[in-house]
């Protein structure tokens, strides 16, 4: 039996077609990849897919349900449609702290204006004001303001002091922030992980433009830097079992020779030739092709075939 594996895609227009073409060239006939086709959704029935790769059902709240009927019915669905709908980054950064792994100081902030729907009374269990003496000692500043649950550097401010933070948090509207120490970094890595065993670090420059991001290279050097990259790939591993995620991106900047995890939540993240160069886009064409080979050959149709991140089956168990 013929196998399929699906990518469900929006704008981005280098890394689907890559990715179709090797798989159908590591399938050998029998496993093959196209795009995803929805013509209906009726509840409970089975599509054919072993395997889907997920690139927008975050935007698109349609697609995220065809997905979770999709891993109902035993399609491994990469990332996990369930997990991802409840993750965000303030968890991410709690549950990191229990690992032992490094991070910035950070602190969440009740929204500028209240949800929709609420009054005074609503927030009885929240103390007015907060204890802004604290939060302004422990983090320090400058730092960092970004949504709690966001991405793609969206509603990212940089905060000079108390009275920039008011203003920045002013035109947040309903947004749940968190304010974070900023990294004075000598080193920047961003790194691919795919299945929670294949990783990619690559040198970043966040400060860059876009498109320069990854012209960038290495500051340390020598055995210090061979340990410092045996840490990140160590770390990004114990992350990426933790959170469950197949396909991710961790960010760490450097600091005194200490990775701190500065990003951890990218279930979608830039895989763009004209972004990431051609070696990073050979790696990651290869291994998500890989990957998803390895997966489908595993399909039984029907089977629930989804993986759970190390934090949900221990809690389960």
């Amino acid at each position: 039996m013929t196998k399929k594996v699906g990518i469900l895609f929006g704008m981005e227009d280098t890394f689907p077609w890559a990715f179709i073409d090797k798989v159908n060239e590591l399938g050998g006939g029998e496993i093959v990849a196209e795009p995803v086709t929805i013509d209906k959704l009726e509840q409970g029935a089975d599509y054919g897919y072993a395997v889907i790769i997920d690139r927008i059902s975050q935007d698109v709240p349609f697609y995220r349900a065809y997905l979770k009927n999709a891993a109902l019915n035993g399609t491994y669905v990469i990332n996990n449609p369930f997990w991802w709908s409840a993750d965000e980054k303030f968890f991410n950064n709690a549950l990191m702290i229990k690992l032992g792994i490094p991070l910035p100081k950070t602190v969440l902030l009740p929204s500028h204006e209240r949800p929709s729907n609420t009054s005074e009374t609503s927030f009885r269990n929240l103390k007015f004001p907060h204890d802004w003496e604290y939060i302004f000692n422990y983090v320090g500043f400058p730092a960092y303001m970004k949504p709690h649950d966001g991405g793609g550097w969206k509603n990212v401010y940089r905060v000079e002091n108390p009275d920039d933070l008011w203003n920045k948090l002013g035109e947040t509207e309903q947004l749940v922030m968190m304010v974070q120490e900023e990294i004075i970094f000598d080193d920047y890595y961003r790194v691919y992980c795919l299945g929670r065993k294949y990783v990619h670090i690559m040198p970043y420059e966040p400060r860059n433009a876009p498109h320069l991001r990854y012209a960038t290279t290495h500051q340390t050097e020598g055995e210090e830097l061979k340990k410092l990259l045996k840490t990140i790939h160590d770390y990004t591993i114990k992350m990426n079992e933790a959170l469950g995620y197949d396909f991710n991106t961790v960010e760490f900047a450097v600091r005194d020779g200490i990775p701190y995890a500065i990003d951890f939540c990218n279930p979608a993240p830039d895989a763009d030739r004209n972004s990431v160069g051609e070696e990073n886009f050979a790696w990651i064409i290869e291994h998500a092709a890989k990957l998803a080979v390895e997966k489908a050959k595993e399909y039984v149709p029907g089977k629930p075939n989804i993986t759970w991140g190390t934090f949900v089956k221990d809690s389960i168990k």
